[in-house]
């Protein structure tokens, strides 16, 4: 009898955990997909400035993501999320885009996709996976905003 029990329960975990595995599956091949379309760093104009506008780790140093605008009277920062799934797991596009104020030339975006969640319930982090690997808004500032020689 104890056998039979045992046999229930890991029928039970397996038959749980392959509806789950398959969800996430299916959804890490769509993030590859949308990915392979549009997901990126696209510069159209990089920026030259003079070493002092750097912090000592070569970011910029007048970038501030929760200001109203965040890189200043110069440029335009937009940002934006949407979510393609929510709940568990869940599915989204970042998209950021930077515009010089001045002439409203786009100087470049990134996008980029992203999967989280779709496991088995326990005191273990949510798996996460996201396309390209290399975008979001710091990769797409440092290829935009580049130090003069």
């Amino acid at each position: 009898m104890k056998r039979l029990w045992a046999l229930i329960a890991v029928a039970g975990v397996v038959l749980s955990t392959s509806g789950c595995d398959r969800e996430k599956d299916r959804l890490d091949a769509e993030v590859r997909r949308l990915c392979a379309l549009d997901g990126g760093v696209k510069v159209y104009e990089q920026v030259n400035l003079p070493r002092e506008r750097f912090d000592r780790q070569g970011f910029i140093d007048f970038y501030r993501r929760t200001s109203k605008d965040p890189l200043g009277p110069e440029y335009l920062f937009e940002s934006n999320t949407e979510y393609h799934r929510t709940g568990n797991p869940e599915m989204w596009r970042n998209y950021y885009r930077v515009t010089r104020r001045s002439d409203g030339k786009i100087l470049g975006e990134s996008t980029s996709y992203s999967r989280r969640g779709g496991d088995l319930p326990g005191p273990w982090h949510e798996s996460y996976f996201r396309c390209p690997e290399h975008a979001g808004d710091a990769e797409l500032l440092k290829q935009i905003f580049v130090k003069l020689n």
